[in-house]
C-alpha cells in the first residue's frame, strides 16, 4: 500500500535535505514516485522505509470485531454481541480479536473505538465485523466505512435489519444531544436550560417522564 508524501517529509525520513533529493532526481539516483502538475515531487514512504510498512501485508493484518452498548444495564447485551462475533469469526477461521465498548453511540472518545481507529489508520486491520451498523456509531459510521474502503478493509455487518435495542439507544442518544446543546446555548447552571431540557426530555421519552441522558 502506498504512502505518498511531500519531498520535505521524504527527505526527513531519509535524513537528508530536499536539495539532496532534487539532486538525486536529476542524476537518476532516486526518481520520485509522482510529480504533480505543478512540478512538486512526491515519494512513497513504503518504498523508502519498507521496514515500517510490513504490517500492510494483507497476510499480517487481522480481523477486528467490535461490540458496543450504551449503558451498564445493557451489559448482558454486550456479552451476547461479543459471543456472537466470537462464534462467527471463529467459524470463518479468521485471525481476530473482539473489542468492546460501553458508551453512547454519540461518544467518539470511547476507548475501544479509539483503539479500533488507531488500528485502521496504522493498516493493521483487514476486516471489521459488527452486529449492526449502529453498534459502531449513531452518526459517522459511514465515514468510518469510507476510511475502511480507502484502506481496503472489508466491512461485515452480521444483521442489516433493525437492532432490537434501537429505540432504547436512540432515546439515550437524543437526550445526550439535548443536554449538550442546551448547556452550550444557555449555560449548564441556567434555569432556562433546565426547563428547556425538561420539556424536550418529556417529548422524547415514551412515558413522558424526564430521564437522565447517558454520559
Amino acid at each position: 500500500m502506498k504512502k505518498i508524501v511531500s519531498i520535505s517529509k521524504a527527505a526527513k525520513a531519509l535524513g537528508v535535505t530536499p536539495l539532496t533529493l532534487r539532486r538525486w532526481h536529476e542524476n537518476g539516483k532516486l526518481i520520485p514516485d509522482e510529480i504533480t502538475k505543478g512540478g512538486s515531487r512526491r515519494y512513497d514512504l513504503a518504498k523508502l522505509q519498507p521496514e515500517l510498512y510490513r504490517a500492510q501485508d494483507p497476510a499480517e493484518r487481522k480481523t477486528i470485531a467490535y461490540a458496543r452498548v450504551s449503558s451498564h444495564d445493557q451489559k448482558p447485551d454486550l456479552e451476547r454481541q461479543a459471543d456472537l462475533l466470537d462464534a462467527y469469526c471463529s467459524h470463518q477461521g479468521w485471525t481476530y480479536e473482539v473489542v468492546t465498548d460501553l458508551g453512547s453511540g454519540m461518544n467518539y472518545r470511547k476507548k475501544g473505538l479509539k483503539r479500533l481507529l488507531d488500528e485502521i489508520i496504522e493498516d493493521r486491520v483487514s476486516r471489521l465485523v459488527i452486529t449492526h451498523k449502529d453498534r459502531l456509531l449513531r452518526f459517522g459510521a459511514d465515514l468510518v466505512f469510507a476510511i475502511c474502503e480507502a484502506k481496503d478493509i472489508e466491512v461485515v455487518i452480521l444483521n442489516k435489519g433493525e437492532d432490537t435495542s434501537f429505540e432504547e439507544d436512540l432515546e439515550r442518544d437524543v437526550l445526550e444531544i439535548i443536554t449538550v446543546f442546551s448547556a452550550r446555548l444557555y449555560g449548564a447552571r441556567s434555569r432556562k436550560n433546565a426547563k428547556l431540557l425538561e420539556r424536550m426530555a418529556k417529548a422524547v421519552t415514551p412515558d413522558g417522564k424526564e430521564q437522565e441522558a447517558t454520559e
